[in-house]
C-alpha cells in the first residue's frame, strides 16, 4: 500500500495542484506523505526542508536535469535546504528556461500562423507550451511533442543544463539525500543506472515505462546499497499511483 508519494509536480512548475489543494489530493489517495520536485525550482511556500499542511507531510524536493556525457538524467533531491549555490542555480535555470520559451513561442506560432496564449515566464516548461498549442490548434497536446516541439522537432530549442557532477555538487550540499528519477524512462537505462554509484537512492517505483522489468535497477539497489524511492511524477490532480509503502518510507525519512 502506497502511504508516501515522492514524486509530485505543483504550478510551480508544470503541474496541476497547487500547495493549497495538495492536502486534500493527498487524504483523497490515502497517502500520508508527499515530496513536492518541481522541475527546477523551488517552492517558494515550502521553508523548510519537511513540513506538515493539513495533516499530510510535505517533502521539499526538487527535479533537476543534468548532463551526462551524451546522457541527460533527471535528479531528484529531497529535503531541500536554501543553500546560495543552489538558489543561484535555481535562478539561472529559470531565466534559460523564459528565453528558451520565447524562441519556442515565435517559432510555434510562425508555424501555425496565429499566436498561442502562452509568454515567456519563470517555471515555463514545454508542457506549458503544448497545453497552448492545443488549445489554439488542431494539435493535441501530444502531437504538439510529436510534430512541433519534441527534441528534434522544427520548434525545439534545447536548454542549458548543468554537468552531473556540478549538478550533484550542488544537490549534496542541500539536500537530505539524491536520487536517481525513472531510470527505465532513458533510452539507456544500464548506463543511466551506473550513475547511482554516485548517488543515495533510485526511483525505484513510478506508473509509466518499463517499472516491472526490474532485473536492472534490483542489481543497482544491491551492487550500490541504494535506497529505494517512488512516486507517481504527478502533473495532474491525482497522486499516489506510485510511491513507497510504510517500510520502504520509514527508511527514506530516516536517511533524510
Amino acid at each position: 500500500m502506497v502511504v508516501a508519494d515522492l514524486h509530485v509536480h505543483t504550478t510551480n512548475s508544470d503541474g496541476r495542484l497547487t500547495l493549497e489543494q495538495l492536502p486534500a489530493a493527498a487524504d483523497a489517495a490515502d497517502v500520508s506523505a508527499v515530496a513536492v520536485t518541481d522541475h527546477d525550482r523551488l517552492h517558494p511556500e515550502l521553508p523548510t526542508p519537511v513540513s506538515t499542511i493539513d495533516g499530510v507531510t510535505v517533502v521539499h524536493g526538487i527535479e533537476l536535469r543534468v548532463e551526462s556525457g551524451d546522457r541527460r538524467v533527471d535528479l531528484l533531491g529531497y529535503g531541500v535546504r536554501r543553500t546560495p549555490a543552489l538558489e543561484s542555480l535555481v535562478e539561472r535555470l529559470q531565466t534559460d528556461r523564459r528565453e528558451r520559451g520565447r524562441p519556442i513561442i515565435q517559432r510555434v506560432e510562425d508555424r501555425l500562423g496565429t499566436e498561442i496564449p502562452v509568454d515567456p515566464r519563470p517555471g515555463l516548461g514545454r508542457p506549458h507550451i503544448a497545453e497552448a498549442i492545443a488549445s489554439a490548434s488542431e494539435y493535441s497536446y501530444a502531437g504538439a511533442f510529436e510534430e512541433l516541439i519534441g527534441d528534434g522537432c522544427p520548434c525545439y530549442v534545447p536548454r542549458n543544463i548543468p554537468a552531473f557532477d556540478d549538478g550533484l555538487d550542488v544537490l549534496r550540499d542541500a539536500c537530505g539525500l539524491v536520487s536517481l528519477a525513472h531510470p527505465y524512462r532513458y533510452d539507456d537505462p544500464a548506463a543511466a543506472l551506473e550513475l547511482c554509484s554516485a548517488l543515495d537512492a533510485v526511483e525505484r517505483f513510478y506508473p509509466y515505462g518499463r517499472e516491472t522489468d526490474s532485473e536492472l535497477i534490483e542489481r543497482a539497489i544491491e551492487r550500490y546499497d541504494l535506497l529505494v524511492t517512488g512516486g507517481s511524477d504527478a502533473h495532474d490532480e491525482t497522486v499516489g499511483k506510485a510511491g513507497l509503502d510504510r517500510s520502504e518510507y520509514r527508511s527514506f525519512r530516516a536517511a533524510l
